[in-house]
């Protein structure tokens, strides 16, 4: 082979095309049957995806040599680029007819049977491919394919590695490892292998997005978002990943952006019945109740069996549109081939629809079918948050009291106590000033205690809070944080986070145990699928609130949720004069807030404050009587059947 040649190979594996069509020509106007350099020059034109031109040079090698059978399975790569598979496959068995061993005509044979539907026989002649030449990495890579398809993900997992060993750089094997370890719960390792995919090719969009998929798994949600961000900008017209965007955008807080990404899914694909689900989803937090009412029916009329539609569609309270998705949801079918968290949204949403039609009875065996197979796919987690509770008392014994700089830091609001307890009506009510950054249910303040636990005497609890807060808002002004659980933490918020307020939420028991067992929370709160257990938290987060009122009264007020909603003016104007702020009527509206609102309250929180659910367990006596019987056992609530409980 002479040396320009040579020099026009190197510069292909450089991927330098253009500069190997030069080469070769000048080859070609001393010698034009020089069929190496007339293959270099298609398959340039072939990696440029010039197929008209690769089609020309790879016929002139043929007529050179017509048994060149790598011309003729190029030949055939020009064919499988534009998706024509049975031209392909004609020209990639006329290669093999001339040589039987030739593996990478094989292994592209191969590829196409899998394709095609033909498992069987593609996996004999990838088997084939690498036995011909163990050496070819993408042979073992189209193998490895082979194996996924079959479902043998060890066998697939085996291939692709020997892929990766023999070419480190390809890839498409790095991706295809990512596929099959995500496959095999294996998260983290697969996270690697994509970003190793990412590294060696940037502008691989099924990278990006499966890498974003994996993220948001992992609750990575930041870095969900610019990988999905990335795989949208590599093909902008995918459906999967907008949609994908909406929901990773909507866990960021972001509900506007996400509305808009979740619009643009449904644009590019009106039947992605998934994507008109979430939006309906995301339009429920925005308040955009009717809206959101109809996405959720759109999806259900692409897909019947999107059994959380069902459940969202049966929060809603004055739909006039009920009667087709009403009589699909309690048809005798639709809980055939239903998985057993299909089956919890189906209950649920049945106990729902049987409550407004004051059908409580029913109602009630839904709702205990659904919590019973809850508790079946989760225990309740009871026990770890009444243990969680007594170890942070302990704590709170053991630190001294350091809020020094009270003017250093600003007002922070601690809604506490159980959820279902007026917490969001709460939030809306003071995020009707302007000047409160509302955070939501975030633990901020968990995640800012275990660092403090680490540096204990370097850096005060309050400095590396704010810090955190400040890392998320760009103005910090008065903060509400409404993790519910922090009741659990409120002797360390007394004692150590500056100018802290906590208001403790709580509503009569029966109430609120009803309202907990009738949430269908997705997120935690296992225990709120057993009766039993809702009474011993409720209990436990009494006594501990009891306990930090003793010793820290100042600092802790009582909102009784009874008498929120029965008196709103004198109650909400209590409450505003203890925080010392200045009065506005808006604070009587929170139904007005625009704010986005993630909680189960998110439609009861669009209307007016009313007093409707007051005195709701009578409805359910009967399947309330295990709660009942835990908190009769207390000299509290020893009557509580028979008495009206406020606390004091």
């Amino acid at each position: 082979m002479n040396k320009a040649v040579q020099v026009a190979e190197i510069l292909f594996r450089e991927n330098k095309f253009q500069a190997v069509i030069n080469t070769c020509h000048q080859i070609l106007s001393e010698d034009n049957n020089s069929i190496e350099a007339i293959k270099l020059i298609a398959k340039s034109f072939l990696a440029t995806r010039k197929i008209d031109s690769a089609r020309l040079y790879f016929n002139k090698a043929l007529e050179i040599n017509p048994d060149d059978y790598e011309s003729i399975k190029d030949l055939g790569n020009t064919y499988h680029a534009v998706g024509d598979s049975n031209s392909a496959k004609n020209y990639y068995q006329k290669a093999i007819e001339i040589n039987n061993d030739y593996a990478q005509a094989l292994t592209n044979l191969g590829s196409i049977e899998i394709i095609s539907g033909n498992k069987e026989k593609a996996l004999s002649l990838l088997i084939k491919a690498t036995e011909s030449n163990p050496k070819l990495a993408h042979a073992w890579g189209n193998l490895s394919n082979g194996y996924l398809q079959l479902g043998k993900s060890q066998e697939a997992e085996v291939s692709i590695r020997k892929s990766i060993e023999l070419n480190p750089n390809l890839f498409n094997s790095h991706f295809l490892l990512g596929t099959i370890l995500l496959e095999q719960k294996k998260i983290q390792k697969a996270e690697q292998s994509l970003r190793r995919s990412i590294e060696l090719n940037p502008n691989l969009f099924n990278s990006h997005f499966l890498l974003g998929t994996i993220l948001l798994e992992q609750k990575k949600f930041q870095e969900a978002e610019s990988s999905l961000s990335k795989a949208i900008q590599i093909n902008p017209d995918s459906a999967a990943a907008h949609s994908s965007l909406g929901i990773i955008l909507k866990e960021l807080g972001k509900s506007k952006e996400a509305e808009s990404s979740l619009r643009k899914a449904i644009q590019i694909n009106p039947d992605n019945a998934g994507a008109h689900s979430n939006l309906g989803i995301i339009l429920k937090e925005l308040g955009k109740l009717r809206e959101a009412e109809s996405s959720l029916r759109k999806a259900i009329e692409i897909n019947e069996d999107i059994s959380s539609c069902y459940y969202s569609l049966s929060t809603f309270k004055y739909s006039k549109n009920q009667e087709k998705w009403k009589n699909k949801l309690f048809s005798k079918n639709i809980l055939e081939n239903k998985s057993k968290k299909d089956k919890v949204d189906l209950y649920f949403a049945r106990a729902n629809i049987l409550h407004n039609q004051k059908n409580y009875k029913e109602s009630s065996e839904y709702l205990k079918l659904a919590n019973e197979l809850k508790l079946f796919l989760k225990s309740s987690n009871y026990e770890h948050l009444i243990n969680k509770t007594k170890v942070l008392k302990n704590e709170c014994h053991n630190n001294a009291i350091n809020i020094k700089d009270q003017e250093k830091y600003p007002q922070s609001i601690f809604i506490v106590g159980m959820p279902r307890s007026g917490s969001t009506l709460l939030e809306s009510i003071l995020s009707m000033n302007m000047n409160v950054n509302d955070l939501g249910e975030t633990n901020i303040l968990e995640i800012s205690i275990r660092e403090w636990n680490k540096v204990h005497n370097k850096i005060s609890l309050a400095e590396i809070f704010f810090k955190k807060i400040a890392a998320q808002k760009n103005e910090v002004g008065i903060i509400t944080n409404k993790l519910l659980y922090n009741y659990q933490y409120a002797g360390i918020i007394a004692t150590q986070i500056p100018n802290a307020k906590i208001i403790h939420c709580f509503r009569n028991p029966l109430d609120n145990i009803l309202s907990i067992y009738k949430a269908h929370f997705t997120n935690s709160n296992e225990y709120s699928s057993s009766l039993v257990d809702c009474a011993k938290v409720y209990l436990d987060q009494e006594s501990v609130m009891t306990e930090y009122k003793n010793r820290f009264r100042t600092n802790i007020y009582d909102l009784n949720y009874d008498s929120l909603v029965t008196n709103p003016n004198q109650e909400i104007k209590s409450l505003i004069s203890w925080l010392g702020w200045k009065w506005q009527d808006s604070f009587l509206t929170p139904h007005l807030n625009p704010r986005s609102v993630s909680t189960a309250s998110n439609i009861q929180v669009r209307f007016p404050i009313n007093s409707k659910s007051i005195g709701g367990w009578k409805n359910y006596r009967e399947m309330l009587k295990p709660a009942i019987a835990i908190l009769s056992d207390t000299d509290r609530y020893r009557d509580i059947c028979s008495e009206k409980y406020f606390h004091n």
